[in-house]
């Protein structure tokens, strides 16, 4: 009978389970956190009167958001007492889908309480309307509207004003990874913005620059340090790809770990760098 049930609770879960870790990630910023969090709706969704829900996915996406909410909380406390800056864990792809969430939208998304937060990742993401977002944080539908409005206004400027063409965005990836791998510090520096931005995430396990790197000289003279090292320690390439909406690249490092580079690109130039060195987020890219 128990077999039974859950087997009924799984048929009609694992179809909704991809969208439900979308919820969840976005909301954490965490791979690991976004599927414990929904793994934890589905044991409550074994537990649910399921004839009496009328909605599974809205029920679930109710509990998904709720359960993040929760997370928040202690999650702002770790990360102000985590060690340099924080990048969300990296999700590549490299051959589907254009994401709806870039990684400088994810940064700002940091800025927000959690239920601006909700408010604006169900509504203008995942398009869910302000009386089911209302029954999720258990406010107003117009308190919810003044929360996705705060929202907008904070993040208006991280949303691109328009997305470099996906190939064209590889294309300047492969290039980068190519020049500063080599040393070639006149080609990379053609392909960077004046007021170009690095921001390296080792989270005190991997080196890794404790605040970000800021303007065209001093990441240069960073890239030059690096490809000293490079050039004596090497770093192979896995592959180009899209990393969290931005295009980038994966390499293997000379000790042996993962590490992730995001390309924030426009006018044709790169105006932010987005390196993932902290092990604990590269895991499940293995």
């Amino acid at each position: 009978m128990a077999q039974g049930a859950h087997g009924g609770a799984a048929e009609s879960f694992d179809p909704l389970r991809p969208r439900l870790i979308r919820v969840a990630y976005r909301m954490l910023g965490s791979v690991a956190d976004a599927e414990d969090v929904v793994q934890e709706a589905f044991i409550r969704w074994m537990g649910a009167d399921r004839d009496a829900v009328r909605e599974p996915e809205a029920f679930l996406r109710r509990t998904v958001t709720r359960l993040c909410l929760d997370q928040l909380k202690s999650a702002r406390r770790n990360r102000e007492t985590y060690i340099g800056p924080w990048l969300p864990d990296p999700v590549v792809d490299d051959a589907g889908e254009e994401e709806d969430v870039t990684l400088p939208l994810m940064l700002a998304l940091e800025r927000l309480s959690p239920l601006e937060r909700a408010a604006f990742l169900l509504h203008d993401v995942f398009g869910v309307g302000f009386e089911e977002i209302a029954a999720t944080v258990e406010r107003d539908p117009a308190a919810c509207r003044q929360l996705a409005a705060r929202a907008r206004a904070h993040v208006r400027e991280a949303r691109p004003r328009y997305r470099v063409e996906r190939q064209h965005g590889l294309e300047i990836a492969g290039a980068c990874f190519a020049a500063s791998r080599s040393g070639d510090m006149a080609a990379l520096g053609a392909m960077l913005a004046r007021d170009v931005s690095l921001h390296s995430d080792g989270g005190g396990k991997r080196p890794a620059a404790i605040v970000p790197v800021l303007g065209f000289g001093p990441v240069m003279q960073m890239h030059k340090a690096l490809a000293v090292l490079f050039g004596k320690y090497g770093s192979t390439l896995v592959r180009v790809g899209l990393i969290n909406g931005l295009p980038g690249f994966v390499t293997r490092e000379a000790d042996g770990e993962l590490q992730t580079t995001a390309l924030d690109i426009e006018d044709g130039r790169v105006t932010g760098i987005y390196v993932m060195r902290n092990p604990d987020k590269l895991r499940h890219l293995h």
